[in-house]
């Protein structure tokens, strides 16, 4: 386990923080197991999944979480400061500049444009994570289950880790054991 301070968690993530527009958990994941290893991915899947059951934003949830896991209050608190304070700065800004141009046409085709390459990098993270649960095929029943039980059956959150996390405990487990 590595030992970080809460300045090198803020500044972490401070550069998760501006490097994503309209979702930064992609370079999330990027930063804190691929390039910074301060996570594994299995790590990184684990506390991420805990994130999205808890109220609140997952991403801050996650800085929460990995903030207090290196440096206690203090690194949880660093972490979220790094991870908003920059993206606020730069929304007011922006926000006072849309308030003036938002009428123009090539402002329009910008903020189309940037909506779908923040679906691409969602789904890129997505597929990365997936691509975790090949070494495990049985929990990728887990995945099929979930992804049926909102598409088809259009289940809320609440309902569908109900309804899938006895499964999912289950094959953690044999998953651990295994391991």
């Amino acid at each position: 386990m590595h030992n970080l301070t809460p300045s090198q968690l803020f500044i972490s993530f401070s550069k998760i923080g501006m490097s994503g527009f309209g979702g930064v958990l992609p370079w999330a994941r990027r930063t804190l197991v691929e390039r910074d290893k301060i996570l594994t991915s299995e790590e990184f899947s684990a506390i991420l999944g805990i994130c999205q059951i808890v109220p609140g934003p997952n991403i801050v949830n996650l800085a929460v979480c990995v903030g207090s896991r290196f440096a206690g209050a203090r690194g949880a608190a660093a972490a979220v400061l790094g991870l908003t304070l920059g993206p606020i700065a730069i929304v007011l800004l922006l926000a006072t500049l849309y308030q003036h141009y938002s009428y123009l046409d090539t402002v329009k085709g910008l903020l189309r444009g940037i909506s779908a390459v923040g679906v691409g990098l969602i789904a890129s993270t997505g597929f990365k994570m997936l691509r975790d649960e090949f070494r495990f095929p049985l929990m990728l029943l887990v995945v099929v289950i979930t992804i049926c039980a909102v598409t088809y059956f259009h289940l809320g959150l609440g309902w569908v880790v109900l309804a899938v996390l006895p499964l999912a405990l289950f094959l953690a487990r044999k998953k651990a054991l295994i391991s």
